[in-house]
């Protein structure tokens, strides 16, 4: 199933989803959140868990990739966004290398939010950001 969105309405959508959903959830002090978007419409947001030992953290979009594979939709659409207090402007963060990972599952052309120091909205697909990519080694062309 597809939506009829379009892209830069649903990365807006996602944008100010997060923040949103961060102003609440910690109404002061540092506060971050990740949110994907699926093809089916779906906008999932989660945080990061608070652990007391840092060996087990995971990343704050980890819980909205598992929440697509529970529902079994694929995620068009990455972001993640923290900011350092209640006064600060909120950033963009490029997912890492682990979270590109579990985003390839749904293929290279996710799109995934990506840090820009003017906080300009970007979104990149994966093949943008990882062009040789090792499941390229894979791929019957």
């Amino acid at each position: 199933m597809s939506t009829n969105i379009h892209v830069h309405d649903i990365e807006q959508k996602l944008f100010d989803a997060a923040t949103e959903f961060v102003k609440e959830r910690y109404p002061q002090g540092w506060g971050g959140a990740g949110a994907v978007f699926t093809d089916a419409g779906s906008l999932l947001i989660s945080v990061a868990p608070e652990v007391i030992n840092d060996a087990v953290h995971l990343c704050m979009e980890t819980g909205a990739y598992l929440e697509a594979h529970k529902l079994n939709e694929r995620v068009t659409h990455s972001l993640c966004v923290a900011r350092d207090d209640e006064n600060a402007a909120f950033k963009v963060l490029t997912p890492c290398g682990i979270c590109q990972e579990r985003l390839f599952y749904w293929g290279e052309d996710v799109k995934a939010a990506v840090y820009d120091p003017s906080g300009q909205l970007i979104f990149k697909t994966l093949s943008e950001l990882q062009p040789d990519h090792w499941t390229r080694a894979y791929r019957t062309e």
